[in-house]
């Protein structure tokens, strides 16, 4: 009881978007209603600017952030046995970075339509397994210098997780959860990036030409 009252405490924090929470105190803008439709980061850059992103992004990482290392990390009620006190302590934080990013995705507060889930991911993963997060960010750079796609960048950079917590377990951790997390999280951000695959196959994904552009400078250069 305890596991499912902390995973909707997650839920409903996740599903808090930021970028629906900023429109509204700027105003009453829906970035729904504006380019790609999406409830994220990269739409409000694209829309509404930089300072708009910004805010957005700090909402999104920060509430990912909280359901793994706060509120998944909250002592066990007393009865618990040990058993399942430890049992509890490896599953809890994971359980609720899912249960937020889950409510991002599907947001209750906002008709269920919000982000992909990429921001309160690397907040979750922050909150999880810091040492990997910087991981995550390289794998996400590289990708956005070769390719100058955010989608594509976004889906290999997840996958990579769980290929990173095999190569570099966090020590005295169960990595059981964590490969769980990493494998979900891979599969639910290449779900809601399945619109940006589509287009990316038709020719007609956007790239966001600065980070590309200074991977093929790059790649001439070595030339």
């Amino acid at each position: 009881m305890d596991l499912l009252v902390r995973l909707l405490g997650a839920y409903l924090l996740g599903s808090v978007n930021g970028a629906l929470l900023v429109g509204r105190l700027a105003g009453g803008v829906d970035i729904r209603t504006q380019g790609s439709g999406n409830a994220g980061g990269t739409n409000a850059l694209r829309t509404q600017g930089p300072a708009f992103a910004f805010a957005v992004l700090l909402i999104d990482i920060l509430k990912g952030w909280l359901a793994a290392a706060w509120l998944g990390t909250l002592p066990l009620p007393a009865p618990v046995t040990s058993a399942g006190a430890a049992l509890g302590l490896a599953w809890s934080p994971v359980v609720c970075a899912l249960a937020a990013i889950v409510g991002h995705v599907w947001p209750l507060f906002h008709g269920f339509r919000g982000g992909k889930g990429v921001a309160t991911l690397l907040g979750a993963v922050a909150g999880l397994v810091p040492g990997q997060l910087f991981g995550v960010l390289g794998v996400w750079l590289v990708m956005m210098g070769l390719f100058g796609f955010v989608g594509l960048a976004s889906i290999v950079a997840t996958a990579a997780l769980p290929v990173l917590l095999l190569l570099r377990p966090p020590p005295g951790v169960d990595l059981t959860p964590l490969l769980v997390f990493g494998v979900a999280c891979a599969l639910l951000v290449t779900w809601t990036h399945r619109g940006n695959l589509q287009r990316m196959g038709a020719g007609s994904e956007p790239r966001s030409r600065r980070l590309w552009l200074l991977g093929k400078l790059r790649s001439r250069t070595r030339a």
